[in-house]
C-alpha cells in the first residue's frame, strides 16, 4: 500500500514583504477613499469665518432694530462665502486636488441646497415679523447643509453637521438667546472643528 502523500505548505511571507504588502494596501485604501471624497474643505478659512461671526454676532446685537440686526448678518455672509470659496482653492492647490471634480459638485449640490432654503425661509419669516426664529433657521439649515455634503467629505465635516443642528433646534426652543447660538455655532464651532480639520486634514 502505498504511503500517502506529504503535503508541503508553502513557508509563510518574511516580515518585511508582509509590512509593504499591508502598507500597500492602505495606500490603495486612502487613495480610493481620496478619490470618492471632497478633501478640499479648509479648516484655515472656516477659522477665518468663525472669527468674523463673532465679531457679527457682537454687533449684531447691539441694533435697536430686526432689520439693523439683519443687515449685520447680510454683511457678513458674502464676506464669508468669498473667504470659504479661496480658502477652498488655496487648499486644493495645495494638495493637488481639483476643486471642481466629481466629488466637489456632488458636495456643493448637497451643501447647496439647504442654503438656498434658508435664503427663501429668510425672506418669508422676516417679512411675517418672525425674525426672532431667524438664528435658528440659520443654525439648522446649515447645519443640515454641512452634514448632507459632509457625506462626500472627510468624516468629521457631517459631525459638524450635526453639532450645528442641535443649535440649530436650541434656538428655535429659546429665540430670547438667538445670537448667543449664533456666536456659539457660526463662531465657536466653525473655530474648533476648523482647527481640527486643519491639523488632520492639511490645512
Amino acid at each position: 500500500m502505498p504511503a500517502p502523500a506529504v503535503r508541503h505548505e508553502p513557508p509563510p511571507p518574511p516580515p518585511a514583504i508582509h509590512a509593504r504588502a499591508l502598507d500597500e494596501l492602505s495606500y490603495i485604501r486612502r487613495t480610493m477613499e481620496q478619490a470618492g471624497s471632497f478633501t478640499s474643505v479648509s479648516g484655515w478659512a472656516m477659522v477665518a469665518i468663525g472669527l468674523l461671526a463673532v465679531v457679527a454676532a457682537w454687533v449684531a446685537r447691539g441694533q435697536r432694530t430686526p432689520h439693523a440686526w439683519l443687515a449685520v448678518w447680510f454683511a457678513a455672509a458674502p464676506i464669508a462665502i468669498v473667504i470659504g470659496f479661496f480658502g477652498m482653492l488655496a487648499k486644493a492647490r495645495a494638495t493637488g486636488a481639483s476643486p471642481f471634480a466629481g466629488p466637489a459638485r456632488r458636495f456643493a449640490m448637497a451643501f447647496g441646497l439647504p442654503l438656498f432654503s434658508g435664503g427663501a425661509l429668510t425672506l418669508a419669516l422676516d417679512r411675517s415679523g418672525l425674525g426672532g426664529l431667524l438664528p435658528g433657521t440659520w443654525l439648522l439649515l446649515f447645519g443640515t447643509a454641512v452634514a448632507c455634503g459632509g457625506a462626500f467629505s472627510v468624516r468629521i465635516v457631517p459631525v459638524m453637521g450635526f453639532c450645528f443642528m442641535a443649535l440649530g433646534v436650541g434656538a428655535l426652543i429659546f429665540p430670547s438667546t438667538g445670537d448667543w447660538f449664533m456666536a456659539l455655532g457660526f463662531g465657536g464651532l466653525l473655530i474648533g472643528f476648523g482647527l481640527a480639520i486643519a491639523r488632520r486634514h492639511g490645512g
